[in-house]
């Protein structure tokens, strides 16, 4: 039985841009040796893998070599195939029961805007290693639940960053996020992303990091609405709200591939 598969761009409306991401639809459950082959054989930042159930889909993510607790680009990716596949009526809110709990996606206009969890970070002390790695002193470093977050002085020096990914995998967290303020006025702030501890050295653009740096950015400023550039090689938009201990991410995706999966057990 052949499964559907898709590749999707996320947070950008151009082709080879954004963060690609598959989303395979499943018609019942998988266990997770296989997903992980799939992930891996795909060797995208994040995999997606959506089964209809009760009250919306059941939704899980993974890097070619782990599995994550929440990825904005992929979920936004599905919710994207879901409507675009006619899943979905446009006007049906998506429903997505994670590991992160129950995350939902709305199609708005042109993007599509999902309700994740804030994930604020904390002041916390790095490892030696961390600003070795990135060949930086930051201005200030503070952990989530999932990730380091580094704030230094200017754009240029998040986007001149050549971290030494061999050291960098020896920081046993998740991910590493390290962000300024913006230059110009068409950004609020600007940030990259690097996750070589899960498989990924850099991941173009990360949804699930602006849960983090949305509230960081909100306590700085005292807004709650930012446009944020992640300023990766690929290059990326993410449109933030924050409302308490929600984030909405907003963000436009394209379907760069159509395609079946040969399931082979």
């Amino acid at each position: 039985m052949a499964l559907k598969i898709f590749q999707v761009d996320a947070f950008t409306d151009k082709p080879f841009s954004g963060n690609p991401a598959a989303v395979c639809i499943l018609p019942k459950p998988r266990d997770d040796i296989w997903m992980q082959n799939v992930a891996r054989e795909m060797n995208l930042s994040e995999t997606a893998f959506i089964c209809e159930q009760e009250d919306g889909f059941s939704l899980r993510w993974f890097t070619p070599r782990v599995e994550v607790d929440l990825c904005g680009h992929a979920t936004l990716a599905s919710g994207h195939i879901l409507w675009e596949a006619g899943m979905l009526a446009r006007h049906q809110q998506a429903r997505f029961h994670t590991r992160s709990g129950l995350l939902t996606a709305e199609s708005k206009g042109d993007e599509v805007e999902l309700n994740f969890p804030a994930t604020p970070e904390e002041p916390a002390t790095a490892p030696p290693e961390l600003s070795e790695a990135l060949g930086l002193m930051p201005k200030y470093i503070g952990k989530s639940k999932f990730d380091f977050l580094l704030e230094v002085e200017s754009e240029e020096l998040v986007r001149n960053l050549q971290p030494d990914f061999s050291l960098l995998r020896t920081v046993q967290i998740r991910g590493i996020m390290v962000t300024s303020s913006a230059d110009s006025a068409e950004y609020d702030f600007v940030s990259r992303f690097f996750a070589p501890a899960v498989g990924v050295d850099e991941d173009p653009v990360t949804g699930s990091a602006h849960c983090c740096l949305g509230p960081f950015w909100s306590k700085k400023s005292g807004k709650n609405q930012f446009v944020a550039y992640q300023a990766s090689p690929r290059g990326g938009i993410v449109r933030v709200r924050v409302a308490g201990n929600r984030v909405y991410l907003s963000g436009k995706a394209v379907t760069v591939l159509r395609g079946e999966l040969v399931d082979i057990a």
